[in-house]
């Protein structure tokens, strides 16, 4: 998606994400509590608000990894590191690096709303 698509569409106000405890977190048959509702219709749209959540948390985290690998470029850093250094951190491959950077770079470059 371009950069101005992002812009021009109005942020979704996510569902919000709780945190489960840790004992149905490790129970693979446990989803926020899916599992246990009888009535498709509500199944399907709590289902649909996890999957715009998701969805937007996924947009929302990749521009902060992106504004991170930017500034931990970044030429004026005494202890800047290199695309590889980046990759290395993140476990992306070096061209990827290469352009979370620079998107990184574009988002620092023109401020949020």
């Amino acid at each position: 998606m371009a950069q101005a698509d992002r812009n021009a569409q109005p942020r979704l106000r996510p569902a919000p994400l709780l945190f489960e405890p840790a004992e149905a977190a490790s129970d693979p048959e446990h989803f926020f509590n899916l599992e246990s509702m009888d009535d498709p219709a509500e199944l399907l749209s709590r289902a649909t608000e996890l999957t715009h959540a998701f969805r937007a948390a996924t947009d929302r985290s990749i521009e902060f990894q992106a504004v991170a690998a930017a500034q931990l470029a970044d030429p004026r850093r005494f202890d800047r590191l290199t695309p590889a250094d980046v990759a290395e951190r993140a476990e992306w491959t070096e061209d990827y690096a290469e352009k979370m950077i620079e998107f990184g770079r574009s988002l620092l470059k023109s401020p949020r709303p």
